[in-house]
């Protein structure tokens, strides 16, 4: 089938997803491809919807082996008429569980013809010891030839099922967000630029230094953007994760490709 526009809709908060899609894009022509950030807080996601002749390549982090929640409430407004979907999830080197199976169950509700996955390992968000450097070198040439085959598919197959096999159970794994939050220090300039740039609308304008905890989804995309590094969590709950998370992150985990 041809393809008239390549549409890249992606959740990335720190980065390491989208340098994922990065890659996959890199075998499309550039003037075919339309850029969409699904983290922008209060955006009118409402106002997209898709052509049968549009790809549409979707894509988000594993949070705790689940979709993030920002980007299901994101992703639901967005609508397709059976437009093929190629579907793409991170996850920081431990595992992504029920991700891609939600993902796709989502698309599928909203009329996209999920044909094919992607599953990479990107940097942790939090614990960057694991997965550091991801995606490398291999990783690269990996996810190109998973890219060219998703092309050459659709330049074979003029009709679409929509019913790629993916991993994952349902009812979903439960995950009720972990307790590390970022916390600003005195280094705390009140630029606004982390109020802005949070996809859940956890820190306040009036104040930004302070973080709402029950909004907050540890994203860390605050430590991320900040000019003057004046982000971090707690270095003792972080040490305390990575041990305990030593023993299932610290073996490299692989790339997963699935096509119909």
């Amino acid at each position: 089938m041809k393809i008239s526009k390549v549409n890249s809709i992606c959740f990335s908060p720190t980065g390491g997803t989208e340098k994922i899609v990065n890659i996959i894009l890199d075998i499309w022509d550039k003037e075919l491809i339309n850029n969409i950030d699904i983290s922008v807080h209060n955006e009118n996601y409402e106002k997209y919807q898709f052509n049968k002749d549009e790809l549409c390549i979707i894509s988000v982090p594993s949070f705790g082996g689940r979709v993030p929640s920002a980007a299901i409430n994101n992703i639901s407004k967005i609508k397709g008429n059976d437009t093929p979907a190629l579907l793409i999830v991170s996850y920081g080197n431990r595992a992504y569980d029920d991700t891609l199976k939600e993902l796709k169950d989502i698309l599928k509700d909203n009329g996209f013809l999920c044909f094919s996955a992607i599953a990479a390992v990107a940097e942790h968000s939090i614990m960057h010891i694991y997965g550091k450097g991801r995606p490398d070198e291999d990783d690269k040439k990996e996810l190109t030839d998973y890219a060219n085959k998703v092309k050459d598919y659709l330049n074979d197959n003029d009709y679409i099922k929509g019913n790629v096999e993916v991993p994952g159970n349902y009812p979903y794994k439960e995950y009720n967000g972990v307790p590390i939050k970022p916390k600003s220090s005195d280094k705390c300039i009140e630029c606004g630029l982390c109020v802005k740039k949070c996809p859940v609308g956890a820190i306040p304008m009036d104040n930004p230094k302070l973080t709402d905890k029950e909004k907050c989804i540890s994203c860390m995309r605050c430590i991320e953007i900040c000019p003057n590094k004046a982000r971090s969590v707690s270095k003792v709950m972080l040490a305390a994760s990575k041990k305990k998370l030593k023993k299932a992150c610290e073996s490299r985990k692989n790339n997963e490709f699935y096509i119909e």
